[in-house]
């Protein structure tokens, strides 16, 4: 997945063989997740009104193994009604990814954009659930464009480098009003 493109996508093995490259995944679970709800079951909307909603999203990816990686979804979101907190929700979601015959400059990328691709619906659906569950509206997260994620967080490491090396992405808070 580097920026520029190229028509054969194949990678010559150590035989001389062309091969595929690849992303499997080996397994998806929740790593953590929290709801609270500190204001239940007092807390009622002023005006019938919705809460006001904000969401910060982040990636993170490590590895587990030689071609084994961890990559991992952090959600926060808070909803207010004022300055009354009605629910704050948590959710750290991962999955674990194969990487099968990729260059190792385009390993971040895949890690930091493709990666969390396959498990954004997963983690949509489980803070929809746990929303809905707690007394509230289900909050369903607007598709996040992961590319555009990696490269404000590449801009901000060139701008402050970071000494993990550990690659992460990061959105800041954004106004969602679900």
């Amino acid at each position: 997945m580097s920026e520029t493109s190229n028509p054969n996508p194949e990678v010559a093995s150590e035989n001389g063989e062309a091969t595929q490259p690849g992303l499997q995944i080996l397994t998806q679970y929740v790593r953590d997740l929290s709801f609270e709800n500190p204001a239940a079951p007092a807390l009622a909307p002023p005006d019938g009104g919705n809460p006001d909603v904000s969401v910060d999203a982040n990636v993170n990816a490590r590895k587990l193994a030689e071609n084994d990686y961890e990559v991992g979804l952090k959600f926060t979101i808070q909803a207010k009604f004022g300055d009354q907190v009605a629910f704050i929700a948590e959710l750290l979601y991962c999955g674990v990814f194969r990487l099968i015959h990729i260059p190792e400059n385009d390993i971040k990328p895949v890690l930091l954009i493709e990666a969390p691709r396959q498990l954004f619906p997963f983690a949509r659906r489980i803070l929809a659930d746990v929303t809905r569950d707690g007394g509230y509206p289900p909050i369903l997260l607007d598709p996040i464009d992961f590319l555009d994620l990696y490269r404000r967080g590449e801009h901000a490491q060139t701008e402050d480098p970071d000494p993990d090396d550990s690659p992460t992405s990061s959105a800041g808070p954004e106004e969602d009003t679900h």
